[in-house]
């Protein structure tokens, strides 16, 4: 009968991908690390020439759709962002060169700072100990040079004599006047490397966006030409999304550099348009990228201004500019994040700077959200969405199972309280725990987990209930929208629950595991002012069962992870009837579904009067079994059964 029963989806284990070996993964790994490191002399031009590719897309198709040629839209665009990063570079330079010349004016400024800060420091503090060694270390280097100077002196005397008597003769060495070959050599070489790039860069992006749906159906026919519906789909579906990342990234961050700029200037920061544009490059880093970019604007304004108000006006203009754009625009304007774990992207940020320098540092996370795309949608790849993406690598329920099994009930206790910021607490049960806990049985199932493992797991459910007992099953705060059953059994005070002692028993059907599940039962019962007490298996098999305590008992909740067919429910419903037959019956089968726990096979093979399968149901049922009294005030006759399924407890 147990394996005619289907499970739920979710009881399943998920069918994953063939991994890859451990050592073709390293084998991999090491080869790609290696032609990165020793070809970025090409495959650096090539990355920013896909990324640019990603941000002028869009504009090439809405040329194209203006009736321009495929040809012409694609040189086109190539051509304003040329000019855009001409004017950038030409800008940047500028700035730079007219930073170096007034550098020196900054000087007396800067030992003015030094002095007033040893003037504030006490007379025993670090930075006048650090000055005092300095002089000293000053004062032995002029007394040895001194010394050096007599002696010198001295040999020179006695040499003059020498020197008199055999004088040399002076040599002049005069080069000959430069050619203009080697004065365009000059001024072009430190220049040729950066044009170089710039034109391979050009290179690749002019072809890549004039063979675009080539290079698509490429990539289509190497990773899933078996699939083309999925692959297409999947492929379009990650370039949307860099591209609309790229974009509105950009736009961001071109604000970013424009408010900073425009704060910088009226703060009285020399070259303000230097460190915008500065802030708008290295603000492509997350995290820290707009701190960088903070460090040089605020040791220039240290050097400039005598007194301290530019250096904390720059401090703070940084800091407020950079939280307005990071918790409000952001969030407005991509709606989705990076898709990266903020542990990636540190770790992207260290790899690519090392690999390409300052050009990786700015890449870092184009090129990681690109390598993680990839992996979400390449079968063979999906390793890279593991390791670098932000999504779980293990869904809620694997979670809490796996906390379970480590013995870490404090951290499945942290998982439940964000899920409790929106759900309640039953909801909680049934979606999270409970599905955890039907996972655990079917490694039980496989002979896997041994007794005392499945003791360890109920004791650490037991503590993780104990941890959730301030939470109350409802909506948290009556969140605006939230929609509320208003069939379910209002929680009551918990005040009443004294008078109503050990009114249900939450009696675990068949092990530790079935008594985990009636812990969870229990304290939402008790949350919903009914006296509710667990009952072990053991303390209602029949040699136990004449001893169970059934004083004030109304109803018997008997709790089933998997009954293993419905005929080991059924002797136990008869023993419970024999011992409490005043007492209303519900079988809860918390992994079974709706065709399973039917009226017309579930009531009649378990004999129970109510067939649950949530917590929730049960909750709602057996409050209103207690409230009436039917059966356990005058020993009426039982009513016909019922069952309970997720369609009748709408």
């Amino acid at each position: 009968m147990a394996s005619s029963l289907v499970r739920r989806e979710w009881a399943e284990p998920r069918r994953r991908a063939e991994p890859i070996g451990a050592a073709g993964t390293a084998l991999i790994f090491a080869v790609a690390v290696a032609a990165l490191y020793f070809g970025h002399d090409v495959l650096m031009p090539l990355a920013l020439a896909i990324l640019l590719s990603f941000v002028l897309a869009p504009l090439v198709l809405l040329l194209r759709r203006a009736r321009i040629g495929r040809v012409s839209s694609v040189l086109v665009a190539v051509f304003l962002a040329f000019l855009v990063m001409c004017g950038v570079a030409g800008l940047i330079g500028g700035q730079l060169a007219q930073l170096a010349e007034n550098l020196p004016q900054y000087e007396s400024t800067i030992n003015q700072k030094i002095q007033s800060l040893q003037a504030a420091a006490a007379g025993n503090g670090i930075v006048e100990r650090a000055s005092s060694m300095l002089t000293d270390l000053r004062k032995e280097i002029r007394r040895s040079s001194e010394s050096a100077a007599r002696t010198a002196t001295s040999s020179s005397e006695a040499a003059s004599t020498d020197e008199q008597q055999q004088k040399p003769i002076p040599v002049e060495i005069r080069e000959p006047p430069a050619a203009p070959l080697q004065v365009i050599r000059s001024v072009v070489g430190p220049l040729w490397g950066p044009l170089a790039t710039t034109g391979i860069v050009i290179i690749f992006l002019v072809f890549i966006l004039l063979q675009r749906e080539d290079l698509r159906d490429r990539f289509i026919r190497l990773v899933g030409a078996h699939d083309l519906q999925r692959t297409t789909g999947a492929l379009d579906d990650g370039v949307r999304r860099l591209s609309r990342y790229f974009l509105v990234q950009s736009a961001i961050n071109a604000s970013f550099g424009v408010l900073i700029g425009t704060g910088l200037f009226l703060i009285g920061v020399p070259n303000p348009v230097l460190w915008g544009v500065l802030a708008m490059l290295l603000r492509f880093v997350p995290y820290i990228g707009a701190w960088i970019a903070a460090f040089f604007p605020t040791v220039l304004a240290f050097a400039v201004d005598p007194h301290w108000s530019m250096l904390l006006w720059t401090i703070g203009l940084f800091a407020v500019i950079e939280l307005i754009m990071g918790q409000v625009v952001e969030p407005l304007l991509n709606a989705h994040s990076t898709g990266l774990s903020a542990v990636a992207i540190v770790v992207a940020a260290a790899f690519w700077t090392w690999l390409w320098g300052p050009v990786g540092l700015v890449l870092s996370t184009p090129l990681t959200v690109c390598l993680v795309v990839i992996g979400r949608h390449v079968e063979h790849l999906q390793f890279l969405d593991v390791l670098l993406g932000d999504q779980p690598a293990l869904a809620p329920e694997e979670s809490f199972y796996q906390r379970m099994l480590a013995g870490d009930p404090d951290e499945a206790a942290h998982q439940a309280e964000e899920y409790l910021k929106d759900k309640t607490l039953s909801a909680y049960y049934d979606e999270i725990a409970v599905r955890g806990l039907a996972l655990a049985q079917l490694d039980v199932n496989r002979g896997v987990i041994d007794h005392d493992r499945r003791v360890q797991i109920r004791d650490a459910v037991e503590e993780l209930v104990d941890d959730l007992s301030d939470h109350d099953d409802a909506p948290p705060g009556g969140t605006e929208g939230e929609k509320v059953d208003e069939t379910a059994a209002p929680a009551r005070p918990r005040e009443e629950a004294g008078t109503q002692e050990a009114a249900v028993l939450c009696v675990a059907g068949r092990g530790s595991l079935d008594e985990a599940a009636a812990m969870m039962l229990a304290q939402l019962l008790q949350k919903h002012g009914m006296g509710a007490r667990v009952v072990p298996s053991r303390e209602v098999s029949p040699p136990n069962i004449l001893r169970l305590d059934a004083g004030g008992v109304k109803v018997v909740c008997l709790t089933y992870l998997e009954p293993g067919g419905f005929t080991s429910a059924r002797y136990m419903v008869r023993r419970v009837r024999r011992r409490l037959p005043r007492a209303r019956v519900v079988l809860g089968l918390w992994t079974q579904t709706e065709a399973e726990s039917d009226r017309d096979n579930a009531v009649r093979q378990s004999e129970a009067d109510l067939v649950v399968t949530s917590l929730a149901q049960a909750v709602e049922r057996i409050a209103s079994e207690v409230d009436s009294g039917t059966a356990a005030a005058s020993g009426a006759v039982r009513p016909e059964s019922s069952v309970e399924t997720p369609s009748a407890a709408g």
